[in-house]
């Protein structure tokens, strides 16, 4: 299974990529994670993403999408993905169409999580002091939503009109338990349905 997750951050979305993943055995590719982890390694590089993503600026596609094509084209990915938080922008969708096409793999499900920034904003405060996170303060999370709007935004609904039969909009305001059980119902259904 290939899934693609959409969500502004804090929606909850990397919480059910995580456990979907488990669930049922696929590669949770996490931009976020991925970053995070290249910022232990001391280089040049990470010392440069330190910079963009305390300030809450995003890193840019051409990096991304090199990160993320190495990753789909590896042996983990054999049995599927879940990509969450990638793509972001418009010119990251057209690198992935194009990616997935010339690799013939194609996208089962598009999950995009609905949520009111209110919330978003409360979860994230709440994740910043369990995780001692620096990158989750007040005015990070604006910045960050800001450019959830005016750059993902657009994404998702480029995506809902490309894929219009396998793009689910997802209520992200529910309890952990319920949105998985919304989400494996989906999955179950298109695993049946691409059997028959």
């Amino acid at each position: 299974m290939k899934i693609v997750f959409f969500g502004p951050p804090g929606s909850g979305k990397g919480t059910q990529a995580k456990m979907i993943s488990e669930k049922i055995n696929i590669l949770h590719l996490s931009t976020g994670e991925i970053l995070r982890q290249k910022l232990k390694d001391g280089d040049q590089l990470s010392l440069k993403l330190n910079e963009i993503m305390s300030s809450g600026n995003l890193v840019s596609d051409d990096l991304i999408n090199e990160i993320i094509s190495e990753k789909l084209l590896s042996d983990y990915c054999t049995n599927g993905f879940i990509l969450d938080g990638y793509p972001r922008t418009l010119s990251q969708s057209e690198f992935l169409i194009f990616f997935l096409k010339n690799n013939n793999f194609n996208i089962d499900i598009i999950f995009d999580f609905k949520i009111d920034f209110k919330i978003v904003e409360e979860r994230i405060l709440l994740r910043s002091q369990q995780e001692k996170r620096t990158d989750d303060d007040l005015n990070v999370i604006k910045t960050r939503l800001y450019k959830y709007i005016h750059e993902t935004l657009p994404v998702s609904k480029f995506f809902s009109n490309k894929f219009k039969s396998n793009y689910f909009a997802i209520d992200a305001s529910k309890e952990i338990s319920q949105i998985q059980k919304d989400l494996m119902k989906i999955i179950k259904k298109s695993r049946e349905i691409g059997e028959i």
